[in-house]
């Protein structure tokens, strides 16, 4: 039945019990204002290389379920960890015989499947670094410019695509005739292709062996390209060393996994460190079973995970606030669905981006009506060069936003900037550099061999650092006003998207060397075409134009901030009726914003925002 309106207060219910890390921060603070902080404990011994936990629950556990993915007939397709290890093992030998190397990678260009992940860990065990891109650079591009650039990079020696037929354009347009083609169905016609069946073959175990013995904590997995939401795309550097040493802190911190093999129900994409580094793998290293999400946080996508969801009961779940969000309304609507999902369900974990509060609270009183208890909800703060997870919080935070401490392992560097502290990291999971790219790689450290993350952080408790800290924006993306205040666009657009939930997707901020914040802003859609009361083939100019909602927007931006100083209001803002673009870089393929690149390619409409008079297109707050 759908929920009622009379939920339990979720701040009387008790906690879910839930096995945690606890960590003691250690600070160094010097005469410059610069901080040093580390965890007092020390990092455990962690694997030496990707493959050894496969081999161990091959062994340990072989009927237990690995990976799992919907068939053709909707069905659960599974492969055991003694299934897996077999695969790898034909497909290893089959690619040693193609002489591939970190010259020649293996780029595999569709999305999460079983036979990218047995392809993927085959590559691994044999020492043969592979490059999981974005499926959006392939299948949502029109002119292929980020694919064709990566390419160009790596000069792989395989591509691999689940299906021919989708990816055919893309592999038509920017794969080179001399580079061996894999798929799995659909073979393109005019092309000598491979299926990817055969890499199946014979055994070769002397072979695999010999390869699998050189491989070294330093010696390259994968490739992981940033997603550009402050630049161009880059290749990350991932080796063994990074991705097992993260592995063993976040099993320290999230101790739970440790105690039962997790089950993941995930549709986070493989070509970004959060699917695969940090939640693949959490799976790989306990013994767990990964349920392949056929969905995503979009109109059509979310009915496929409340479906996965309403099947699998995970133990813990990860996603992007948005993910979250758009669940909401599925929870509320179907009692199955959202009893299955708490029923089992140790942590709600979200990154990516900032968790608006509401979202927070709503998911919470949804726990306390399936269950009669809270479920923690965690965060953590990484990149993709930290392999992701530096900083995690491992304790029952009070309001969204706290991203925790460092793991042991991670010293973290906090350097006064402009007012603000910038955080720098280092430690076993920091990546090298990035792949042919020597520029950016120096560009990247310190004179430390500290990894400059770009992102500014704040202490929860000034007086007292173990209660966390707090993201304070990206350094990039800041900007100042003409009084010479700072504005910070990263907890701005927090609070501004969390006080107009649930018109507004995402906001884009102008006002660098004016007097005044404006913001372009991407309206959500579909909740604006129920408050226009609109059909399903208005289009979004006739929804953003309507009379009710651009008077629900004056009136959220009025009430927004009222009384705070000018860095801190938005005085007015434009809706966009054309969602941000992949192919101009306003947008990733993750559905991050790229600020500085959706101002530059609507420059035309954000001089609207500081226009004399203003047009009829601009709204703003009412003095």
């Amino acid at each position: 039945m759908p929920l009622q309106t009379s939920m339990a207060q979720p701040t009387t219910a008790p906690l879910r019990p839930v096995r945690l890390g606890a960590f003691d921060s250690v600070l160094n603070r010097r005469s410059d204002g610069t901080i040093y902080m580390t965890a007092a404990q020390p990092l455990a011994s962690y694997h030496s290389k990707i493959s050894e936990p496969l081999d161990h629950w091959a062994k340990a556990a072989p009927d237990r379920i690995f990976l799992a993915q919907r068939d053709a007939k909707d069905q659960w397709r599974t492969y055991t960890y003694a299934q897996t290890h077999n695969a790898v093992q034909r497909i290893g030998a089959a690619l040693l015989r193609r002489g591939l190397s970190a010259e020649r990678p293996i780029v595999i260009i569709s999305s999460n499947s079983i036979e990218h992940a047995l392809l993927a860990l085959a590559a691994m065990v044999v020492g043969i670094p592979y490059a999981p891109i974005s499926p959006a650079y392939s299948l949502i591009s029109s002119d292929f410019g980020k694919l064709r650039m990566i390419v160009e990079l790596l000069t792989p020696g395989m591509v691999f695509a689940a299906d021919g037929g989708p990816f055919a354009r893309a592999l038509y347009a920017t794969v080179p005739d001399d580079i061996e083609l894999v798929v799995a169905q659909n073979p393109l016609g005019d092309r000598p292709m491979t299926m990817f069946a055969d890499l199946l073959g014979d055994e070769d175990a002397d072979s695999v062996a010999a390869a699998h013995h050189k491989v070294t904590p330093d010696t390259i997995a994968k490739f992981l390209f940033t997603s550009g939401s402050t630049g161009t795309p880059k290749a990350v550097i991932n080796t063994h060393r990074m991705l097992c040493s993260n592995q063993e802190m976040i099993s320290s911190g999230f101790a739970f996994v440790r105690d039962e093999p997790p089950v993941v129900v995930d549709w986070l994409p493989w070509s970004h460190t959060f699917g695969s580094n940090h939640n693949f793998n959490l799976v790989l290293m306990n013994g767990g079973s990964l349920y392949i999400d056929d969905g995503n946080p979009t109109p059509p996508g979310v009915p496929k995970t409340a479906r996965n969801l309403r099947d699998i009961a995970p133990t813990i779940y990860f996603n992007v606030p948005k993910g979250y969000e758009a669940l909401i309304a599925h929870f509320r609507a179907d009692e199955v669905l959202r009893n299955n999902f708490f029923s089992k369900l140790k942590v709600l974990f979200y990154a990516g981006a900032s968790l608006n509060q509401t979202t927070w609270d709503e998911l919470t009183a949804l726990s306390v009506e399936a269950t009669g208890e809270r479920v923690i909800f965690l965060s953590s703060l990484g990149s993709t060069e930290t392999a992701p997870s530096a900083l995690a919080c491992t304790w029952d935070a009070d309001r969204a936003g706290n991203i925790g401490v460092p793991f042991p392992g991670v010293e973290l560097k906090l350097v006064p900037n402009e007012g603000k502290l910038e955080a720098r990291l280092r430690g076993p999971l920091i990546t090298p550099g990035y792949w042919r790219q020597e520029p950016q790689t120096r560009e990247a450290f310190d004179s430390e061999g500290f990894y400059k993350i770009g992102d500014a952080l704040k202490f929860a408790d000034p007086d007292d650092p173990g209660k966390g800290l707090l993201f304070d924006g990206r350094l990039a993306e800041d900007f100042k006003l003409t009084s010479g205040t700072w504005v910070s666009t990263g907890p701005l657009r927090a609070r501004f998207v969390d006080h107009f939930a649930p018109y507004v997707r995402d906001a884009v901020f102008a006002g660098a060397d004016k007097d005044d914040v404006a913001a372009l802003i991407f309206p959500d859609v579909e909740a604006c075409r129920k408050l226009a009361r609109l059909g399903a083939d208005a289009s979004a100019a006739a929804i953003v134009e309507a009379g009710s909602v651009r008077a629900k927007f004056k009136e959220l931006l009025t009430s927004f901030a009222p009384g705070q100083g000018s860095s801190m209001r938005v005085i007015r803002v434009l809706l966009m009726a054309e969602p941000p673009s992949l192919d101009k870089a306003e947008m990733t393929d993750k559905g991050s914003i790229n600020q500085r690149a959706v101002l530059a390619s609507r420059a035309a409409l954000a001089a609207q925002l500081y226009a004399t008079p203003l047009p009829d297109t601009v709204i703003a707050m009412d003095k």
